[in-house]
């Protein structure tokens, strides 16, 4: 069954409402070392922890659309990297002011899945929270290595994500590929504005349910948003990224400077 990569909170529970959530989680992938991706963000719901997603600006979070969904996202944390520990001196949680999603998101088509998160106050620039400031984000070519983060699921069984923050490489596989028969199969269609990652063809490597949101990273630039897939770790269904195209930057940067901070 083909699905947005959300949190396990989603799958036990169902229903309710100001943003909400839905989460991916790691397959094949390690435990990152403690902070050292302090632009990580974690959504969390009346339900509790949710999606990802990425620190952008002081008072802005970049997540995928479809994290607006079910149950409302009542705060951001940051600073974050084992869910269960305290963490207190590290760590800081801020309510949720706006969620404003992308105006051409489409949930059948599963196109432009992204989300500007506004905060109700600044973040504190620390050294476990840092903003991850977009840069003109190349697409990226069929084969080339990228880097996908999140609490998600670590096997496609199990019933609920990973504690602490986890990370795999994936590989990026051609669209005409990812559309193919033996893939996608054209259900649904991978546009020029989605990243197809997962499999080098040989290992396993995947995003799964609790990842949705996070970022995709390329050389260290944040090129992607983890959107959805098929199942987790199937080698012929990669996940699925929404591409951080000049276009997508524009719509972001507009955003965030016409709503008044």
């Amino acid at each position: 069954m083909i699905g947005p990569r959300l949190s396990y909170v989603f799958l036990l529970s169902a229903l309710s409402l100001v943003c909400t959530g839905n989460g991916v989680e790691i397959i094949n992938g390690k435990e990152v070392v403690p902070h050292s991706m302090p632009f990580m963000a974690l959504l969390v719901t009346e339900k509790g922890p949710s999606c990802g997603g990425t620190l952008i600006g002081a008072k802005w979070v970049l997540t995928a659309a479809h994290c607006y969904k079910n149950f409302p996202i009542k705060k951001v944390m940051l600073g974050v990297h084992n869910i269960k520990k305290a963490e207190k001196d590290l760590r800081q949680t801020i309510k949720v002011e706006n969620c404003i999603k992308h105006p051409c998101y489409n949930a059948e088509e599963r196109v432009n899945d992204l989300m500007l998160i506004k905060l109700k106050e600044s973040v504190k620039m620390s050294k476990t929270v840092k903003v991850l400031p977009l840069s003109k984000a190349a697409d990226p070519a069929a084969g080339s290595t990228c880097l996908v983060a999140g609490w998600g699921k670590t096997d496609t069984n199990a019933e609920k994500g990973s504690d602490v923050l986890m990370s795999v490489n994936v590989t990026v596989v051609d669209r005409v590929k990812c559309n193919s028969e033996q893939y996608y199969n054209f259900s649904p269609i991978i546009t020029r504005g989605q990243i197809c990652a997962g499999s080098d063809g040989t290992n396993v490597a995947d995003s799964c349910q609790g990842d949705s949101g996070g970022p995709l990273l390329c050389e260290g630039n944040l090129v992607g948003v983890t959107s959805f897939g098929f199942r987790c770790g199937d080698i012929k269904k990669p996940g699925v990224y929404t591409f951080l195209s000049k276009e997508n930057q524009k719509w972001i940067e507009k955003t965030m400077s016409e709503i008044c901070v």
